[in-house]
């Protein structure tokens, strides 16, 4: 990631959580429940959550794999690492998080069941790398489990486009005072090869025996699936 990319979200960190929840209306948490359950945890599981951002994910994937099981969180940005923390204290989870690139992550070969992440994956420079790592460090029939933001077609795209490019900069901006970080997100998602055309890259990849993919909300998100060979 780049030191510009770092600074955005650092800028934006302590008001992140209320500007998704207000531009998002919320459903982002119901499309992270979705993406838990469909990607086979179970009670015990040891799980990693890439580009943990404020924790949200590693928090659902928590409290599915109870006591008995781990979650490790990993950001680049320290400010939402820290945010991260706080956030799993106040719901008494025990969730650890360290500063990593999900293109060079500091785990051994085959150590998680299920390896996640959420709305990062466009943002990582080398995208093939960055699926292999995440497939690197999880066991063999383990699940890599992304959930990104799609291009919807239709009314509903052509709705979804325009609130992206006028409303929700202006939006972003009054919530957190960086109107540019909300030029920045929905420019990367728009960019970004949803539906068939990123299982795909994720073929391309090499690393998995097979793919499944979940469109939410009419293609506005999308959940890939990644059964490491």
């Amino acid at each position: 990631m780049s030191d510009e990319v770092n600074a955005m979200f650092s800028s934006i960190a302590a008001r992140y959580d209320r500007a998704n929840n207000i531009l998002s209306l919320g459903v982002h948490h119901r499309w992270r429940s979705i993406t838990v359950k469909e990607s086979g945890v179970s009670e015990g599981m040891n799980v990693l959550d890439c580009a943990t951002g404020t924790g949200d994910l590693a928090i659902a994937f928590k409290k599915s794999v109870g006591v008995r099981g781990h979650v490790v969180g990993v950001d680049f940005n320290d400010d939402m690492i820290a945010l991260a923390k706080d956030k799993a204290h106040a719901n008494g989870l025990e969730i650890r998080y360290h500063a990593a690139d999900v293109m060079k992550l500091p785990f051994a070969d085959d150590v998680f069941d299920i390896t996640s992440i959420a709305f990062g994956i466009r943002n990582v420079d080398d995208m093939m790398q960055g699926l292999r790592e995440m497939a690197r460090v999880t066991k063999s029939g383990g699940v890599v489990a992304i959930l990104e933001f799609g291009q919807p077609g239709g009314i509903i795209g052509v709705g979804y486009r325009l609130y992206c490019r006028w409303i929700m900069p202006g939006l972003g901006s009054v919530i957190t005072g960086n109107k540019k970080a909300y030029q920045y997100l929905p420019e990367t998602a728009s960019r970004f090869p949803s539906g068939e055309e990123f299982v795909q890259r994720m073929e391309a990849a090499a690393v998995f025996s097979s793919i499944k993919l979940r469109m939410l909300t009419h293609g506005i998100a999308w959940i890939y699936l990644g059964t490491v060979r």
